[in-house]
């Protein structure tokens, strides 16, 4: 594999690295998280199942009236917390967190960190 250019393809490899270990379960699913320059995305994921449990990202009707962008820390808290409380509603108390081959700081570290403070537990 040839050499990164580009700060997606620096992405894209640290993204497989990740997920060389983390992989979610039916006990304690993925929660995986997706950062585009304009919104952020989570999932809650079983792998071994290969479904989709829970969503939510800043496109939500919801979120989307109350921020301009999702590309803010704000967002990005409020995504965490919309997606730990529908995890919570079906059940969901434990998880492994995929931060996506994106770096732990920012949106992403806001984002899990909101996910923490309504209970999830990674």
């Amino acid at each position: 594999m040839p050499a990164p250019k580009t700060r997606q393809e620096y992405t894209h490899r640290r993204h497989l690295r990740v997920r060389k270990k983390v992989s979610g379960t039916t006990a304690r699913p993925r929660l995986a998280v997706y950062r585009s320059g304009k919104h952020i995305y989570a999932q809650v994921i079983d792998d071994s199942q290969a479904v989709t449990l829970v969503a939510a990202s800043s496109l939500d009707k919801d979120l989307r009236a109350e921020y301009k962008t999702g590309a803010t820390m704000d967002a990005a808290k409020a995504v965490g917390s919309l997606v730990a409380q529908r995890a919570k509603a079906k059940g969901i108390e434990t998880i492994v967190f995929d931060r996506g081959g994106n770096i732990y700081h920012g949106r992403i570290q806001a984002l899990a960190e909101a996910a923490r403070e309504q209970g999830l537990v990674f």
